[in-house]
């Protein structure tokens, strides 16, 4: 059992008469640490500080939020609590004398995201601004998420070169040896899927993790992602214990923090875990939050799960964009044993600023190298007004998730006009319908009638995806690849739905989520085929579907972008050619509101409702 209690605090005649030890601690404090220690007494005392899913929200929180987050703000908080991390509270051994205090600071991966921030590191190149503050802020080790590789490996290998000094990337579930850049830094020792960071005279282990839905969700190319997770964590942990380190940490990136509570009854030898991925808040009654995250606040700092032995272990995530500080104080026995939690000096510390009773300065130079240049790259893309719209667009990411929304036609319909405008140039057909996944529409907000701006263009598609061509698609594989997209939109699925559901252009579809959701192989065949897909029309009024039965007739020219086409989200294209046309899909986007749509976007066009290219007959037989 993990103990809890607040570390006693000496009054200052006990600190001058214990002085002397104090000093001679500090000298070798290693050493001292085990001398004289009991077993279950506190030998060691661990602050680990941690953030996941930073996500280039560099600048602030948002619209009403300006006052919270900032990478900026975010760095002071870090050096604070690593500077306070050493020095209270003083607390001592059986022996009388002081126990040692260290600090690691760690993150649980998805460091940068495609978008308005992130573009300015583009424009700009090596060193991107992300990494930047980064490495003004001192991570001891980084778990690769999946935001990671959006953008390829290369990009990512860029992220890293980044650093003046990189910290261990980790992962103990990917295998670079195909990708020879990413390979170079496993050679160099900066990826791994270990590390061993000594602070303090005391050796910890770090071990990382990445999910094993990497390949449909993200874009390694050709990183091997192996999905048996446990045994591969399990490994590095038995050689970290074989080198002698008894104190392990893991950090992953799993998506949520329940698939860590999940990993952890797997594992042996894992002291504490930090979540990446789910953007899970984990706080206490009198923990200051955000505002407006009162309501979400999934469980308590920290959650504990029990590993294979029956050993609890405390789980620890935040929620991410820089929002917060995750702060575990931990103490370990001489054997390396966690065997208390400091509750009084755990949990989330919000990032703030303004007249906030925390508010803390920006660090100087994270705000001359990183936030300055990046706000002026933003406002210029908040300056370039390029459409108006009649109507408010949705782009709710629970909505663009699960049913036609305006927002996901108007890029839909983006994607269509653009591969068709250019499928001549590159030697390719033109397309009869278009599909664009509703994870690939970042936003996650009604953009109000009214200007539309360079600025969200960005932020309604920001990924590199390329607007392809894919020709010669059967009928019957057409109908798999929106039984796909509707695979798992129901509550008794994935609530809210995942981002492998289809905004469309070019045709219209009934679907029923009463029907059994197709289920795919690794390689994209059909093993469970599905029926909620009943009917299927083009705008030209061919039937491609009816009553669930596809229609015999001519195959299909499908307009996407090069995520789905690769087979992300598992679309089932199974590698069938495709041609990219050379334009984004936020150029798309940008071209289609300017040239095709003349700078306006009506609502008789784009009715909030959508216009009934989707409907979903599950239950009522209404329409979304």
């Amino acid at each position: 059992m993990i103990g809890s209690a607040v570390s006693p605090r000496r009054r200052f005649l006990v600190f001058v008469a214990a002085l002397s030890m104090v000093f001679a601690a500090l000298a070798t404090a290693g050493a001292q640490a085990e001398e004289g220690s009991a077993e279950g007494e506190v030998a060691f005392w661990l602050t680990v500080l941690h953030n996941n899913d930073g996500e280039s929200d560099l600048l602030n929180l948002g619209s009403g939020l300006e006052d919270f987050g900032g990478v900026d703000r975010f760095s002071t908080v870090v050096k604070n609590n690593k500077r306070l991390a050493r020095q209270q509270p003083l607390t001592f051994n059986m022996m009388g004398r002081p126990v040692p205090r260290g600090s690691v600071m760690v993150s649980s991966g998805d460091n940068f995201l495609a978008g308005p921030e992130f573009n300015a590191s583009l424009v700009k190149g090596v060193p991107f601004f992300d990494a930047i503050a980064m490495d003004l802020i001192g991570y001891d080790a980084v778990a690769i998420g999946n935001h990671d590789f959006d953008f390829g490996p290369d990009v990512l290998e860029q992220f890293i070169l980044s650093y003046t000094d990189p910290p261990p990337y980790l992962s103990a579930n990917l295998d670079f040896s195909l990708e020879p850049g990413l390979q170079a830094l496993v050679d160099a020792g900066i990826i791994a899927g270990s590390t061993i960071i000594e602070e303090r005279g005391q050796l910890i282990g770090i071990v990382g993790a990445t999910t094993p839905n990497l390949t449909f969700i993200s874009s390694p190319r050709d990183v091997i992602v192996m999905d048996d997770v446990a045994a591969l964590v399990q490994a590095e942990v038995d050689a970290l214990e074989a080198a002698g380190v008894n104190k392990i940490i893991m950090i992953s990136h799993l998506q949520d923090v329940e698939g860590d509570i999940e990993l952890a009854a797997l594992l042996d030898g894992v002291d504490l875990m930090v979540a990446g991925g789910g953007d899970e808040l984990l706080a206490n009654p009198d923990d200051l939050l955000v505002p407006g995250d009162e309501e979400d606040v999934f469980g308590p700092y920290p959650l504990i799960a029990t590993d294979m032995d029956g050993t609890e272990l405390p789980v620890v995530t935040t929620s991410g964009q820089y929002g917060y500080l995750g702060k575990l104080v931990v103490g370990f026995d001489a054997a390396g044993n966690l065997v208390m939690i400091d509750e009084d000096l755990s949990g989330p510390i919000r990032v703030a600023g303004g007249d906030n009773p925390d508010a803390v300065r920006p660090d100087g130079r994270v705000k001359r190298l990183v936030t300055d240049p990046v706000e002026a790259a933003v406002a210029e893309l908040l300056a370039n007004v390029i459409a108006q719209s009649e109507v408010d667009l949705n782009g709710l990411r629970s909505d663009v998730r699960s049913r036609e929304t305006n927002e996901g036609n108007l890029i839909a319909d983006s994607l269509l006009w653009t591969a068709n405008q250019l499928a001549a140039e590159f030697g390719a057909p033109e397309a009869d319908v278009a599909l664009q996944n509703g994870g690939g529409i970042r936003n996650d907000s009604i953009i109000p009638a009214g200007p539309i701006t360079e600025f969200d263009t960005f932020s309604m598609v920001p990924f590199p995806n390329f607007v392809t061509i894919v020709p010669d698609i059967p009928r019957s594989q057409f109908k798999e690849i929106l039984e796909n997209a509707v695979s798992r939109t129901q509550d008794g699925d994935i609530p809210g739905g995942t981002g492998r559901f289809a905004q469309i252009a070019g045709f219209s579809f009934e679907w029923d989520g009463a029907g059994v959701a197709q289920e795919l192989d690794e390689d994209g065949n059909v093993v469970v085929p599905g029926s909620r897909i009943i009917n299927v029309t083009l705008d030209s009024g061919d039937v491609i579907v009816e009553d669930g039965v596809v229609v015999a007739g001519d195959d299909i020219v499908v307009a996407t972008i090069n995520f789905l086409a690769g087979g992300g989200d598992e679309y089932p294209f199974r590698g069938a050619p495709f041609t990219s046309v050379g334009a984004t899909y936020q150029q798309a986007l940008s071209g289609y509101l300017t040239d095709a749509l003349g700078g306006v976007i009506t609502a008789a066009d784009y009715p909030l409702g959508g216009e009934g290219r989707i409907v979903d007959l599950t239950d009522t037989g209404g329409e979304n």
